[in-house]
């Protein structure tokens, strides 16, 4: 299968370095690390041990597969979109932080979007070279809930390269639980600047789990089915088998990026005010967040 995977950060160049193993796959990124792949491969070490090297490119407009995996940062979705649109693609498959991605890419996109999760932990150590930190699971599937034979046979695909991927039918509720587990876990890890094997304790675990339980509240307003209970055994589940991780956004502030606190607690916030959801924690996890931001971006760290 001939496949494209738009955003060669830490995830995206994980899963586009297995797929390229099986697959044809252009990288879509930025430099040097996309420099580093057309000069010299892809190294992935850690869980995996290989080399490939697939087509790596900093322009992502006009291009042509079968399949195009978003794996940008949520902030990046409508320009990733537009320069997707200018292309020819047969399916989006969106593996992305954050709540409402597919509905972006599907107003500029003519073809079918299907959404996705992945549990998988990658770190980018230097350009042309993704550690993956954990081996995890793909889940994917229609973005608004049954069955598809488009995503049994994207499954297959990624199966074929050795990732842990299978169709789900109730992609809705994962794409929330997955909010939930985000929403506790990435904004606590980042402002105290620890593992997230730090959240097993008090009282960063407490903080974590009611962010979550706070998630799954506006869910259910949302028409979602998900238990307070599910997401925080769900959070803690993920701190114990990512112990030793740096959670995408702890990455993100230590190299002084801008993080995803809009699309996760920020989401959250908005869409709770519409259902008239108090939501203090994530209120107060997206403000202290967002000021971090805020003061990042004026001293021009970005």
């Amino acid at each position: 299968m001939e496949i494209v995977v738009f955003g060669a950060g830490s995830l995206g160049s994980l899963l586009g370095g297995l797929l390229g193993s099986e697959h044809q796959v252009t990288l879509v990124g930025r430099d040097p690390h996309i420099a580093a792949v057309r000069s010299g491969g892809l190294s992935i070490t850690g869980t995996f041990d290989q080399k490939v090297r697939p087509d790596a490119t900093t322009d992502g407009t006009g291009l042509t597969a079968d399949l195009a995996v978003v794996t940008v940062k949520s902030f990046d979705t409508e320009d990733a979109a537009r320069s997707l649109a200018t292309g020819e693609y047969d399916v989006a498959l969106s593996v992305q932080n954050g709540i409402g991605n597919e509905e972006t890419l599907s107003e500029h996109l003519d073809y079918p979007v299907l959404a996705g999760t992945a549990t998988y932990g990658a770190r980018l150590d230097e350009p042309g070279h993704v550690d993956c930190t954990g081996k995890g699971k793909v889940t994917l599937g229609a973005r608004n809930g049954g069955t598809s034979s488009t995503a049994d046979d994207i499954a297959a695909t990624f199966t074929a390269a050795g990732i842990d991927a299978s169709a789900v039918p109730d992609m809705p509720r994962r794409l929330w639980e997955k909010l939930a587990v985000n929403a506790g876990i990435n904004p606590v890890t980042a402002l105290s600047r620890v593992r997230n094997g730090a959240l097993g304790e008090e009282p960063p675990s407490e903080i974590a789990r009611t962010a979550a339980v706070e998630t799954a509240r506006v869910a259910r307003a949302e028409g979602v089915d998900l238990a307070d209970e599910t997401v925080r055994s769900r959070v803690d589940t993920v701190v114990d088998a990512t112990a030793r991780n740096h959670s995408s956004m702890y990455q993100d502030v230590l190299s002084g990026r801008r993080t995803e606190i809009e699309a996760i607690n920020g989401a959250i916030l908005e869409r709770a005010e519409g259902h008239g959801i108090d939501v203090p924690v994530n209120r107060t996890l997206a403000g202290l967040l967002g000021a971090w931001e805020r003061e990042n971006t004026n001293n021009g760290i970005r």
